[in-house]
């Protein structure tokens, strides 16, 4: 099924004496886009000609229009260079926030990798191992995103959502450490984990770019919401290293 949503609608940057919105029968209208149509004055049309199927072929009733704007639902025989595939044959800008946020995730994996690899190379195998999973979260996130799928909350280490946010939140209890001060002093390992940590966060607020409407509503809170899990995982690993709870770490 396709989908409009709000941030398609803001992405599409309707003109002030626009008075009606087309879209074909299968396409399902989110609550928020409704909302943001009727704010303003903007008259949702159905139409009743056949709809447009999301795949890399010719467009039935479009000649060579392999292509959909995603936003104005204009056709293209050939994606134009400054856009990229939102899903199937739909087009966004490459500047479009789903498209950045896609970019932040992608980044994000290349730092844990290049972590995972040090601490491979370095024998820190249970180190290894935690930052597998935190991959392997980054990796879920992104496949719900691409596929607009539901995204349940992810376990991590073994921990499920609640216990995550108690471990981070309880770091002398669990760890026997108080909540570290990043500091130089601490070594290379630690000093990376916190990068990562901050690389998460930074990806949590490209989430939000992506998913909030000015109106404070969310349209992906299951995204967000793992993602705050996951900036509390690496902070988990960074003050498990710190109180040499990983072999061979600090300690």
């Amino acid at each position: 099924m396709k989908i409009l949503t709000e941030t398609m609608l803001r992405a599409a940057a309707l003109l002030e004496d626009t008075t009606e919105y087309r879209v074909a029968p299968d396409v399902f209208v989110t609550p928020l886009a409704r909302e943001y149509l009727r704010d303003r004055r903007i008259g949702l049309v159905i139409m009743d000609s056949e709809p447009v199927v999301m795949t890399r072929t010719p467009l039935s009733n479009h000649g060579q229009r392999t292509y959909i704007d995603a936003g104005t639902g204009a056709g293209y025989s050939e994606k134009p260079e400054h856009m990229t595939h939102l899903r199937g044959n739909l087009l966004v800008p490459k500047t479009h926030p789903r498209i950045e946020f896609r970019g932040m995730l992608d980044s994000l994996q290349a730092e844990i990798i290049c972590l995972q690899a040090e601490a491979f190379e370095s024998g820190h195998e249970d180190l290894t191992a935690d930052l597998g999973d935190i991959l392997k979260n980054v990796r879920q996130i992104l496949g719900a995103e691409v596929k607009d799928e539901t995204l349940e909350p992810l376990p991590l280490f073994g921990l499920e959502d609640k216990e995550i946010r108690e471990h981070s939140h309880n770091v002398k209890k669990y760890f026997g450490t108080d909540h570290p001060i990043p500091d130089y002093k601490m070594g290379r390992m630690a000093a990376e984990l916190n990068r990562l940590r901050t690389k998460v966060r930074e990806t949590e607020l490209a989430a939000a770019h992506a998913f909030m409407g000015v109106d404070g509503s969310v349209e992906r809170p299951d995204i967000i919401r793992c993602l705050n899990r996951l900036s509390s995982g690496v902070y988990i690993v960074f003050c498990k290293w710190l109180a040499g709870k990983y072999k061979g770490g600090r300690g």
